[in-house]
């Protein structure tokens, strides 16, 4: 026994070997030590069959949490934004679509352009800006021509 991980395939081979009683269980096992475990988990269990409700309840969490932001300095509103723009990434992630994170970086863009904060005051906020736009047309490129032309012009929008 090491204390070296087993690779993904040593993992899906063993999986493989076990009951689903026992599956279950080292399922809620991983999900007690870690809130990422339990976020991804809650995802595939009650998200993933319903990608466009998911993607209505982010775009919700968006807006609260861009209420949330303290306004009153650059400052405190470039770490609500950057605070933000982390747990949409694990929310990304956690989806693998790329229509889910263009669409999600897409509201997230627009929301930024509408809250009335000068990201030209600050660098890093318009740094974080333009790197969305570009994570956007890089997932844009991987989807089917006709979704491109639908999202085209929400992108020159921005």
């Amino acid at each position: 026994m090491s204390l070296k991980p087993a690779s993904l395939a040593e993992i899906r081979k063993e999986l493989k070997n076990r009951d689903p009683e026992e599956l279950a269980a080292i399922c809620l096992r991983l999900g007690r030590f870690k809130k990422d475990n339990k976020e991804l988990l809650t995802y595939l269990l009650f998200d993933a069959q319903d990608e466009a409700g998911y993607i209505e309840v982010v775009k919700y969490a968006i807006d609260d949490m861009m209420n949330e932001i303290n306004r009153s300095h650059i400052y405190y509103a470039k770490k609500g934004i950057q605070k933000i723009l982390r747990q949409l990434n694990k929310n990304i992630r956690y989806s693998g679509n790329k229509q889910t994170e263009v669409e999600i970086l897409l509201y997230f863009c627009q929301s930024i352009r509408d809250s009335g904060i000068a990201i030209h005051r600050s660098n890093v906020l318009q740094n974080l800006y333009e790197r969305q736009k570009v994570k956007i047309n890089k997932a844009l490129s991987t989807l089917h021509e006709d979704l491109q032309t639908d999202y085209i012009g929400l992108v020159n929008e921005l």
